[in-house]
């Protein structure tokens, strides 16, 4: 019996062997940006099939952090000069986000006219999540913990991401609420549509109503033209509503017939409009209890609290505050063009023994101000908020010296892992230990996962 040959791999001229038998995800585009070949360990590296991406325009693909503004392919195309090794990531069948590094060069025919191009990308995950477990440990997007309280948090995000569902945030003010609902948000199918924040707390019920349904003109005195509501903002993509607990009975009434019947009436309109804006609440109040006390609505708690994540304060999770102030110092440097290398030890006890009722934002708000003060080197106490220093010698907390001392190897591990770009060896002679010892005190610490 005559055996069929399977269909030939498109390759655009090149040995379709050889292709599909390297590690590195290789495609071509014509002239006109189409793929026309894509082999084995693209497919296996993007989660999209050869039949899939063939004939279409790369850039639908690949969603890539570089297609905007600075495609790798483009430039190679338009100069005749290649591109090697150059880091991005893009956005995989799964809505995962793949760090990889990209390589392009040309394709010419027999007159040396260029006729397409040709890409090879390398998956750079796992590198960049042992680079992550260095740093601090989990990492959502701007969300970066080294917290056991935050792991729970970090990993449920992905999961959420991935339907539909209303999603209830708890947590005190400065946790970080809308930063994991925007995670959820960027890690979402429709992540391309509009995230729209709404701060209930910040609006009487009439100006709420108009801010969340909109009106048409005519609707009251001085409506001139129709206005958009934010339900109507965020279609094909996620609500926002902030501090909803402070939202009263009767605009928690209104809201509870949209969730219901997934449509809503502008101010002044006739007909309802449809909506598929999906909704994530947040609140610094305890929901549960608001309505043992009748002052928020048991069934609009039910409708919200479909999938629940609760945000640990900060003094919950204070082996993060070493990692929380790198970041933030990095971020003011660039933002105040200054040359902060750090907080001297003093502080970092301070900040270890204080309770942060403002959580991060308030610690990020301590920092920033301390940019005004100093201009180089490291902070100082004198640089600290002067309520600061007079609560520490007033409540005269006694300072955990255990879980300072650990903050500030963890710290010191992390400053230098950064200055010898995460070389083990380099980190450890810069600390003045084996390689072993270093090893040994970030398995202690908590820098490397088990």
């Amino acid at each position: 019996m005559q055996s069929l040959k399977p269909p030939e791999k498109p390759c655009n001229g090149f040995n379709c062997d050889i292709l599909e038998s390297i590690s590195d995800g290789v495609f071509t585009v014509d002239d006109k940006w189409l793929i026309t070949s894509f082999n084995r360990a693209a497919e296996q590296i993007t989660g999209i099939s050869r039949n899939q991406a063939m004939g279409r325009p790369c850039w639908e693909v690949f969603h890539s952090s570089l297609c905007e503004s600075e495609c790798a392919l483009r430039y190679t195309m338009e100069s005749g000069k290649p591109v090697v090794g150059k880091t991005c990531y893009f956005v995989d069948s799964r809505g995962r986000r793949i760090t990889v590094s990209v390589s392009t060069s040309v394709l010419s025919n027999d007159q040396g006219e260029i006729t397409g191009g040709v890409e090879t990308f390398r998956d750079l995950s796992a590198l960049e999540s042992l680079r992550l477990q260095l740093k601090g440990g989990f990492d959502m997007g701007e969300l970066i913990s080294h917290s056991p309280a935050m792991q729970k948090v970090l990993e449920l995000t992905p999961a959420v991401a991935e339907t539909s569902s209303t999603v209830l945030i708890q947590g005190e003010t400065g946790t970080g609420k809308e930063l994991v609902a925007r995670a959820i948000h960027s890690l979402h199918r429709g992540r391309e549509a509009p995230f729209v924040a709404v701060n209930c707390a910040a609006l009487p019920d009439t100006l709420l109503e108009s801010e969340l349904f909109g009106y048409k003109a005519g609707a009251f005195t001085g409506a001139e033209k129709s206005k958009p509501g934010r339900f109507a903002q965020a279609r094909g993509g996620t609500l926002f509503l902030d501090e909803i607990g402070d939202m009263s009975l009767n605009m928690q009434t209104k809201l509870l017939r949209v969730l219901q019947d997934r449509s809503f009436e502008p101010l002044g309109a006739v007909q309802p409009e449809k909506t598929d804006a999906r909704i994530i609440a947040a609140s610094n109040k305890d929901l549960e209890q608001l309505v043992e006390m009748k002052a928020f609505r048991q069934d609009l708690f039910y409708r919200i609290n479909v999938v629940r994540i609760d945000l640990p304060p900060l003094r919950e999770r204070k082996e993060d505050i070493p990692f929380l102030v790198d970041q933030f110092i990095e971020r003011f440097n660039r933002l105040y063009n200054r040359e902060i290398t750090g907080v001297d030890p003093q502080v970092l006890s301070l900040f270890m023994a204080h309770d942060w009722p403002g959580n991060i934002r308030e610690l990020e708000n301590v920092i920033e101000r301390a940019f005004v003060l100093c201009r180089s080197g490291e902070i100082q106490r004198s640089h600290l908020p002067r309520e600061l220093i007079i609560r520490e010698r007033r409540e005269n907390a006694p300072t955990d010296l255990h879980t300072t001392k650990q903050a500030l190897e963890a710290a010191n591990i992390s400053r230098a892992l950064k200055q010898t770009q995460n070389s083990m060896t380099r980190a450890a002679r810069l600390l003045g230990m084996h390689r072993s010892t270093l090893y040994r005190k970030m398995k202690q610490l908590g820098l490397i996962k088990m």
